[in-house]
């Protein structure tokens, strides 16, 4: 390896390492802003909430390391530039290009690892992630509802105990519905009860013991009047049920953990996909056979009959071309398909609509794995020319401009996956646009780059509206 060589990649690996770290750090505080109210003061333990910010910098890396790779380039080219070092380079008979190649092998070997970190390490921490997320809400539960306290982390209700056991067993209960009957709360009394979680998950049970349940009935106008119905119920056990849907892990993922599609590897995907479309097939098989039945003359002895019915033309309304003896019968009989045909159809809809959702996901998640490894190429022969364009250095204006360039990037990607999943859009099409879109300018800024172009040099345009303006005054 040539000292030309091992100088231009530690002037890259540097700056790549640490920008790849800071934005690590800061999509991590992203990640903490979002969660602090499920994290923090709920009796967790701090290693707890480190594993979960160690799995979760994982997804980070589909935007940390583009990034990373962009803003790096600039940075490298830029300072190389400022201190005339490139200039120094090109008049040692060493072109654009060739100063590229140590970097460009660098970046390679960063593809060829993010796809493999994309294959297999990405699905793993995400199983992870999941998995340590549901234990993280489902131990919650544990912490809803704290003594000398009202808690409002159930929507709608306000629950407040004197004491609480360790087996669940609350002490001195008071409960506060105020769900419906336009704000006025129900309101629960009990000396004692247990907080028990349904088998399904779904509901938060406490089987309350001798009780009051006070409830008064609103106004038409849903002001209070004194003279609207006040009801009181005594009771020795009652078990009022607490919705936990926002507890959930996802309310639009129906698959646990292990058969999500961003916890597989390829394999897996491809595997799932075909498992989709043979059911999607199965599916509007049965529904064919359904709907084509319900229009198919029966004969009991010899089956579906083959009798061909001569064309018929209706310009007027259907039933004055049915004989009048016939009318009732071919009128019960059109009721009976419609009504067959409606029985079915509701869930035929829906389900398809489910399967082809989650097929074009599998598509998407497919392409991802791709995607991130191309998209360090792309950025890099986007950032290499522009660093060598504008040459400046450092954190000010290089910065300004990578993210610039990466924000467009991710807006073009963002846009096009959305209109992918909702089917607007192809979603290899979709995953793939942004690299499309923006690889002839990483070509017209390598090429500007190697000719020496002064694209961004502000000088330039400024002695040329100078001559502009001289032809014209003579």
């Amino acid at each position: 390896m040539k000292k030309i060589h091992l100088l231009l990649i530690k002037a890259f690996v540097r700056p790549f390492i640490a920008t790849f770290f800071v934005m690590m750090f800061i999509l991590l505080m992203f990640f903490l802003f979002k969660w602090i109210d499920d994290l923090i003061g709920k009796g967790f333990e701090w290693y707890t909430i480190l594993e979960l910010m160690y799995y979760a910098s994982a997804a980070n890396v589909s935007m940390a390391l583009p990034l990373s790779v962009l803003l790096s380039s600039i940075m490298t080219f830029g300072t190389l530039g400022e201190n005339y070092e490139l200039v120094a380079i090109k008049s040692a008979g060493i072109s654009l290009q060739k100063a590229m190649r140590p970097l460009f092998v660098v970046i390679l070997i960063l593809t060829v690892a993010s796809f493999f970190f994309s294959n297999y390490m990405l699905p793993k921490a995400n199983l992870k992630f999941g998995s340590l997320l549901y234990d993280i809400r489902n131990k919650k539960l544990s912490f809803l509802i704290k003594p000398g306290v009202f808690n409002n982390a159930i929507p709608g209700y306000a629950i407040r105990v004197d004491s609480k056991e360790e087996d669940g067993t609350l002490h001195n209960i008071m409960i506060y519905d105020h769900r419906e009957n336009n704000g006025i709360p129900k309101i629960i009394l009990a000396k004692e009860g247990k907080m028990i979680k349904t088998s399904d998950g779904k509901f938060l049970q406490l089987n309350l013991k001798n009780g009051i349940q006070y409830e008064e009935q609103s106004s038409k106008n849903g002001m209070y009047n004194p003279r609207q119905v006040f009801t009181r119920n005594r009771f020795k056990e009652t078990e009022p049920r607490f919705d936990l849907s926002s507890f959930n892990q996802s309310s639009t993922d129906p698959n646990a953990f292990g058969n999500s599609t961003p916890m597989l590897n390829l394999k897996g995907i491809v595997k799932k996909r075909d498992s989709l479309n043979k059911q999607l097939d199965s599916l509007k098989m049965r529904t064919v056979a359904n709907l084509t039945s319900n229009f198919k003359q029966f004969n009991t002895t010899k089956g579906y009959t083959k009798i061909k019915a001569v064309p018929k033309e209706i310009n007027d309304v259907i039933l004055k071309s049915i004989p009048n003896g016939s009318r009732k019968l071919a009128l019960d009989n059109a009721t009976n398909v419609v009504a067959n045909i409606m029985q079915h159809v509701p869930n035929w809809g829906p389900r398809q609509t489910d399967l082809t959702g989650e097929i074009i996901f599998t598509t998407v998640e497919y392409q991802r794995k791709f995607t991130l490894a191309a998209s360090c190429i792309l950025l890099f022969f986007i950032g290499a020319p522009l660093g060598a364009i504008i040459r400046k250095g450092g954190m000010g204006l290089p910065v300004v401009v990578a993210i610039s360039f990466f924000l467009v990037y991710h807006i073009i990607t963002t846009v096009a996956e959305k209109s992918a999943r909702e089917g607007n859009l192809n979603p290899i099409f979709g995953m793939w646009i942004a690299v499309i879109v923006l690889s002839p300018l990483a070509a017209f800024l390598t090429y500007k780059a190697t000719v020496d172009s002064a694209l961004f040099d502000v000088n330039y345009y400024k002695q040329l509206i100078v001559k502009v303006f001289k032809k014209k005054g003579k």
